[in-house]
């Protein structure tokens, strides 16, 4: 009783912190607390919190494989939210026994070389895919075939990547086999390390 109790009460979170973000992008009053953060700690964080989750409940495979440091300039709650939302949706619609990959990716600009490059994340899963009928509409609100929430999180996701001047979508796998989604934001040149190939996260 004490686990459904905590449950609702998360679930209750969620929702009134969902309701208060709504309001505060529609009135333009979303405010950003950058800093400079490497991207991989923001997702090992973010994965680390559902481990118990993607072990023990679903018995789901999650896979991350940080190859290099990537500095970005971004508001560390906010990013954190965003891969939240979509690492939710991808655990809550896949299958027990399935598996979602995370993947980061360079985008270089090809015009001028000094500029930052843009970073693409992308968590693959593979679950039931996207329905036809919604996928035109998935980051408006109140968007959702689900039983479990409002179809809030992923509007508000967009809102909060294009506050960053970046891009969000997403697509069925080519495989027919679950779906992909993809957000992009721009990275910071300086100081970018080498991670030694044995740091692989995987679960």
């Amino acid at each position: 009783m004490l686990d459904v109790v905590n449950k609702s009460a998360k679930r209750l979170q969620k929702l009134t912190e969902n309701i208060l973000d709504l309001t505060k992008i529609e009135s333009q009053s979303l405010q950003l607390k950058k800093q400079r953060i490497n991207l991989n700690e923001i997702i090992l964080t973010v994965i680390a919190e559902y481990d118990n989750q993607i072990k023990n409940v679903k018995n789901l495979g999650i896979s991350f494989i940080p190859k290099d440091d990537i500095f970005v300039e971004v508001d560390r709650l906010r990013i954190s939210q965003v891969f939240d939302n979509i690492l939710n949706n991808a655990i809550k619609f896949t299958k027990e026994g399935g598996n979602v990959t995370i993947t980061i990716q360079r985008d270089n600009k090809e015009n001028n070389k000094d500029d930052d490059d843009d970073v693409v994340v992308s968590i693959q899963d593979t679950g039931t895919g996207i329905d036809a009928g919604i996928l035109p509409k998935l980051f408006t609100k109140f968007v959702s075939k689900s039983e479990k929430g409002m179809g809030l999180g992923l509007y508000i996701s967009k809102s909060i990547i294009e506050a960053h001047g970046g891009k969000i979508w997403a697509k069925n796998n080519s495989d027919g086999k679950g779906a992909t989604f993809y957000f992009s934001i721009a990275t910071t040149k300086t100081d970018q390390k080498h991670v030694n190939e044995s740091g692989i996260y995987q679960s």
